[in-house]
C-alpha cells in the first residue's frame, strides 16, 4: 500500500474521531441545557454562558483581571441560595429588607453608643478601671477568631443560619453583661457581646454585598450605616439617664428585649423568600443518598473543619497574651505566656499550609491572598484600627477628667465620628457611584487623618478648649470614614462572588487583630505613665489615695474642678495620653505605603451578582 491511501486512511479516521467528540459534546450539552431548563425556566445561572464578549464593557470577572467567575454549579450552598433568592424576589422585598437592616443598625448603634459611655463606670464599680479596656481586648481577640467560621457558615449552610447564629450570641451577651456580679463574668459578657454584633453586622455587610452592585455597594453601606448619626446624640444621654436615673445594669438589660425583636425579621423574611425560590425551582435539593457517619464527613470537609479548627484556636492562643501579660506573674516573661505566643503562632502558620496545599476544599482561592489590593485593603485596615485605639479607649475620660464634661457632653464629643461619617458616607458612596473610581479618596483621607492626629497631641492639654478636640475629631472622621468604605469595596472589588464572605472575613480579622494591638499599646503606655504621673504630681495630702485614684473614674471625678488634686490628675492624663497619640501617629505613616499598593478597580466595569438587586 502506497503512502497517499495511508494518509486519506488517516485523515478519515481523524475526521470521525472529530465528529463523535462534537457529537458527544453537543449532546451532553443539550442534556446539561435540558436539565437547567427545568430546574430554573426563566433564567440559567450558568454564569460562564452569560460572559459577555472581550469588547464588551462589562467585565464579569472580578479581579480586574479577565479571569471567569466560579461556575454556577461549583458554588458553595449559601452562595447558590443567595443568588437564586435573587432572582426571585420582587423589588418590595428587597426594599424591605433594607429598611430591616437599618432599623437593625439603629439598635446596632443605640447599644453600642450606650455601651462605650458606660464601659468605664462598669469597670470601676468593681474597682478595675485601670483595666476598662481589658474586656475589649478580650473581645477583640475572639472577635477575630469567629469570623473565618461564620463565612463558612455563610457559604456552606447560608445567610440566614449565620446571622441568626451570631443574633443570638450577641443577646447571651448583653443578658451576661446586665446580670454580672463580678468583673470576671462582666469581660464574658463583652466577649459574647462583642463576637455577636460583630458577627451580626459583618453578616448584613454580606447581605448587603449580595443584594446591590458593585458600583452602587459603598451607597448601600452609607445607608446602613447612617443610623450613627441619630445614636451619637441619643445614645450618651440615654445612657446618662440610665447611669443617674435607673441602674447602669438596665443600660445593658433593655436591649436584650429590644434587639431580638428587630433581627428575628431579617432571619425570617430570608427564610421566607429562599422558600419561594425552592417553589419556584431555583432552589433544588437533590437526595444525597448519604449515611450518617457520611453526612459527618461530608459537612467536615465542606465546613473546612481542620482548618477552622487551627485558625480559631490559633488566632485566639496568640492574640490573648498581648491581652493578659500584663496581669501575669512576671510579665512577657511568664512560661505561659511564651507558650501561647510560640503554640497560636507555628498553628497560624500551619494554617496557611493547610490551606494552600492539603486543604479538600479552602476557604479561599489562593491566588486572592496575593492580589495586592486584597493586601493593600487588609493592611490599610489594620494600621488605621492600630493608629486609633492607641489613643482612643481613654478618650471620654479624658473629657470627663480634664475639661469636666458630663457623660452626655463627652458622649456627643467622642461620637463626632458617628455624625461626620454617617453624612458623609453618603456623599462618599454617590462619587463612586458616579466615578466607578475609589483610590483618589486616600490621596486626601490619609494626609488628613494623619494631620489631625498630629493636631491632637498638641490640643490633648488641661488648658486648651475642647471645641479643639472637636475641630480634630471631625478631620479624623472624615478620613477614617473614607478609610472604611474605600477599604471594603477594594477588597469586594478583588474577588469572585463566591469569596465575598470570606474576603470581608479577612478584612474584618486583620482589622480586629489592628485594634487588638493598638489597645494593648495603648493600656501599656497607660499602666506605665499615668499612675507614675499621678506619684509626681499629686499633692501629699492625696497621695494616700492613690491607688483608688488610679482604680476608679467616680474617685478622679470627687475631687473639685480647680483642687490642686484635680489639677494633678489632669496633668496626669494629658502625659499619658500625649504618648498615646504619638505612638498611633507613628503607625498611621505607613497608611501612606499601603495607598499605593490598592489597585485602582473601575468599579463600573465589574457583574459580580444578578436579578433583583440595588
Amino acid at each position: 500500500m502506497g503512502l497517499r491511501p495511508l494518509i486519506r486512511r488517516g485523515r478519515a479516521v481523524f475526521r470521525r474521531i472529530k465528529l463523535d467528540q462534537v457529537e458527544a459534546a453537543t449532546s451532553s450539552s443539550v442534556d446539561a441545557d435540558v436539565s437547567r431548563t427545568t430546574v430554573e425556566p426563566e433564567k440559567s445561572h450558568d454564569r460562564e454562558a452569560q460572559t459577555p464578549p472581550a469588547d464588551s464593557e462589562t467585565v464579569v470577572a472580578t479581579n480586574g483581571k479577565g479571569v471567569a467567575p466560579v461556575p454556577y454549579d461549583e458554588l458553595q450552598t449559601g452562595v447558590r441560595d443567595v443568588e437564586a433568592l435573587a432572582e426571585t424576589w420582587s423589588k418590595g422585598a428587597l426594599i424591605a429588607v433594607f429598611i430591616n437592616i437599618w432599623f437593625l443598625y439603629f439598635v446596632y448603634a443605640f447599644v453600642s453608643s450606650v455601651n462605650g459611655s458606660l464601659y468605664s463606670y462598669v469597670a470601676s464599680s468593681f474597682q478595675q478601671h485601670s483595666l476598662s479596656s481589658l474586656p475589649t481586648q478580650l473581645s477583640d481577640a475572639f472577635s477575630a477568631a469567629c469570623f473565618i467560621p461564620v463565612a463558612k457558615v455563610l457559604d456552606t449552610w447560608g445567610r440566614p443560619q449565620g446571622f441568626a447564629l451570631m443574633s443570638c450570641c450577641a443577646t447571651i451577651g448583653i443578658i451576661l453583661m446586665a446580670s454580672c456580679n463580678s468583673f470576671a463574668v462582666y469581660c464574658a459578657g463583652n466577649i459574647f457581646f462583642y463576637m455577636g454584633f460583630g458577627g451580626m453586622e459583618y453578616c448584613v455587610d454580606v447581605i448587603t454585598a449580595d443584594m446591590s452592585q458593585l458600583k452602587n455597594r459603598g451607597l448601600a453601606y452609607a445607608f446602613t450605616s447612617s443610623p450613627f448619626i441619630i445614636t451619637a446624640f441619643a445614645g450618651p444621654k440615654v445612657a446618662d439617664e440610665f447611669y443617674y436615673q435607673v441602674s447602669w445594669r438596665w443600660g445593658y438589660g433593655a436591649w436584650a428585649i429590644i434587639f431580638p425583636c428587630f433581627a428575628a425579621p431579617l432571619y425570617f423574611t430570608l427564610k421566607w423568600n429562599l422558600n419561594e425560590a425552592k417553589k419556584q425551582g431555583k432552589i433544588v435539593r437533590e437526595e444525597s443518598g448519604r449515611t450518617l457517619p457520611q453526612s459527618i464527613w461530608h459537612w467536615f470537609i465542606e465546613f473546612d473543619f481542620i482548618g477552622v479548627l487551627v485558625f480559631t484556636a490559633g488566632l485566639v492562643l496568640f492574640e490573648l497574651p498581648f491581652d493578659i501579660a500584663s496581669e501575669a506573674p512576671n510579665g512577657w516573661g511568664t512560661g505561659y505566656i511564651i507558650a501561647m505566643i510560640v503554640v497560636g503562632f507555628s498553628m497560624l502558620f500551619f494554617f496557611a499550609i493547610w490551606e494552600r496545599y492539603l486543604a479538600p476544599k479552602p476557604m479561599m482561592d489562593f491566588t486572592f491572598l496575593t492580589d495586592r489590593t486584597v493586601i493593600g485593603a487588609c493592611l490599610l485596615d489594620a494600621t488605621y484600627q492600630l493608629s486609633n485605639y492607641c489613643w482612643s479607649m481613654y478618650f471620654a475620660n479624658f473629657l470627663q477628667v480634664v475639661n469636666d464634661l458630663s457623660i452626655t457632653t463627652s458622649g456627643y464629643v467622642t461620637n463626632v465620628f458617628d455624625v461626620v461619617s454617617g453624612l458623609l458616607l453618603l456623599g462618599v458612596g454617590w462619587v463612586i457611584r458616579r466615578t466607578g473610581y475609589f483610590r483618589w479618596l486616600l490621596y486626601i483621607a490619609v494626609p488628613l487623618y494623619i494631620f489631625a492626629q498630629g493636631l491632637m497631641i498638641y490640643f490633648r492639654r488641661p488648658d486648651q478648649s475642647v471645641g479643639y478636640q472637636v475641630m480634630c475629631q471631625i478631620f479624623i472622621s472624615i478620613g477614617g470614614a473614607v478609610f472604611i468604605i474605600v477599604e471594603q469595596l477594594a477588597i469586594l472589588a478583588a474577588v469572585d462572588h463566591q469569596y465575598v464572605a470570606t474576603a470581608l472575613a479577612m478584612l474584618n480579622v486583620v482589622g480586629t487583630i489592628g485594634d487588638s494591638a493598638g489597645i494593648t499599646i495603648s493600656t501599656a503606655i497607660w499602666t506605665n505613665t499615668f499612675e507614675p504621673a499621678l506619684q509626681r504630681y499629686l499633692p501629699e495630702s492625696a497621695l494616700s489615695d492613690i491607688d483608688n485614684i488610679y482604680e476608679n473614674i467616680e474617685a478622679q471625678l470627687s475631687y473639685p474642678v480647680g483642687s490642686a488634686a484635680r489639677i494633678a490628675i489632669q496633668k496626669a492624663y494629658s502625659y499619658a495620653q500625649v504618648r498615646m497619640l504619638a505612638a498611633g501617629l507613628g503607625v498611621m505613616g505607613l497608611g501612606l505605603i499601603w495607598t499605593f499598593v490598592i489597585k485602582d478597580i473601575n468599579l463600573k466595569k465589574i457583574k459580580q451578582v444578578h436579578g433583583t438587586i440595588w
